[in-house]
């Protein structure tokens, strides 16, 4: 026995490149965890001007377009700080914040690039005016654009091999 009842009025299917334009937007970026021969993590400060200026982050950001996350993460270390790596990049895992400095949700893709030989130069690029090497206790009281959770995570991720799945910086 068929008990379909009809719904006077309901909206019909939209054709799928309308439907598509009717989905959530989000932006996605990728950055590298980077350490020194003593374990430190390479974070570089965001210059004045700039939304983040004075904040402390991991090198990275958004994905051009066609770009996937590994080779976004490649690219923005080597425009922001002039270092190339040549081994690949190992997946830590990614962080979804619901809204960043009101441009709705952003999906973080964590890549741990290994360990820079002694004396690496870092040519920082126009968008960051310092940079240096850091352990997780030096960051207590450091402005950071990369929370300290977040670093926590990633680190221990990167020293067992593990991957993390983060929401608002934090495990879930």
């Amino acid at each position: 026995m068929d008990t379909t009842v009809p719904v006077p009025d309901a909206p019909g299917v939209l054709p799928r490149a309308e439907w598509v334009r009717t989905l959530p937007q989000t932006i996605v970026a990728s950055c590298v965890l980077l350490f020194d021969a003593e374990d430190r993590i390479l974070l570089l400060r965001y210059a004045g001007g700039l939304p983040a200026a004075g904040l402390w982050g991991l090198p990275g950001g958004m994905l051009d377009h066609g770009e996937d996350p590994v080779g976004a993460a490649r690219r923005e270390l080597h425009e922001e700080t002039g270092i190339t790596l040549e081994e690949d990049l190992r997946f830590l895992g990614y962080d979804h914040r619901a809204d960043v400095l009101e441009t709705g949700p952003v999906i973080d893709f964590y890549f741990h690039g290994g360990r820079l030989p002694a004396g690496q130069p870092v040519r920082r690029s126009s968008e960051h005016d310092h940079h240096g090497f850091f352990a997780l206790a030096d960051l207590e009281s450091t402005p950071l654009a990369t929370g300290l959770p977040t670093l926590t995570a990633l680190l221990d991720a990167a020293r067992t091999g593990s991957v993390v799945c983060l929401r608002e910086g934090l495990a879930g």
